[in-house]
Parts: C-alpha cells; sequence; structure tokens
C-alpha cells in the first residue's frame, strides 16, 4: 500500500435530519462526489434538553440526528466548514457538531487509485 502524498481529513457532520438535504444540495461546490450519510441517536452537552424546555435534563436523553461523512483535501477543510457553519446555524440548540480527523489515504478498490484520485469521479463510476 502506498501512502497518498496529499493530507486529507474526515468531516462528520452531526446534525438534525431536517438540515442535512439542505446542506448536501450544495456540496458540490466543494468537488465532493460522495458521502455517506447515516441514522444515529445521541445528545450534547444538554443531555437532550430542548431549547423550549424549562428544566434541563439529569440523565440524558437520546436525540434523532444524522451524521454526514466526506473526506476531502486538508487544505479545502477551512472554507469547506465555514459553508457548513453558515449552513446550519440558528443560534439554538441542537444546531450540531463537526468533528475533523486526519486520513492517511483513500483507495478506491474497483481502480487501485489512491489519495485524492479516489475521492473525485474517475474512470466509469
Amino acid at each position: 500500500m502506498k501512502v497518498a502524498i496529499e493530507e486529507l481529513s474526515k468531516i462528520e457532520i452531526i446534525t438534525k435530519e431536517a438540515k442535512v438535504a439542505e446542506l448536501t444540495k450544495e456540496f458540490g461546490k466543494f468537488g465532493i462526489t460522495g458521502m455517506t450519510i447515516y441514522d444515529a441517536k445521541g445528545c450534547g452537552v444538554q443531555l437532550g434538553t430542548k431549547e423550549y424546555e424549562a428544566e434541563k435534563h439529569e440523565e440524558p436523553q437520546l436525540l434523532s440526528k444524522q451524521v454526514v461523512m466526506v473526506v476531502l483535501p486538508s487544505a479545502e477543510v477551512d472554507a469547506f466548514i465555514d459553508f457548513v457553519e453558515k449552513q446550519l446555524y440558528t443560534g439554538h440548540i441542537g444546531d450540531g457538531k463537526i468533528f475533523v480527523t486526519p486520513v492517511t489515504n483513500a483507495i478506491r478498490v474497483r481502480t487501485g487509485e489512491e489519495g485524492k484520485d479516489a475521492l473525485r469521479e474517475g474512470e466509469l463510476d
């Protein structure tokens, strides 16, 4: 296995299901042609307390969320995160979280392409 020269980052965005379609519709602006989206349950520092509730929960209340995962060149991460923050921001509890993780390589199994080449449209994808 060869290690990709260009650094890659994995971005995981956890947010309300209602925001995901609006968010991902604009990913093409960043050359993102692939993503993984999955359902999750969880809570943040408010333990699942909704903004309109008078009292904070003492025990975690798991709320339905979706996770959007993309991998892109690390050089593009700051601009992408700025975009995501603007799309998700309401100023209210539950806007979401963004996690950034380094990726040492990406490999397209069918063609053997690695790094950035494995993430972009290639031969008859």
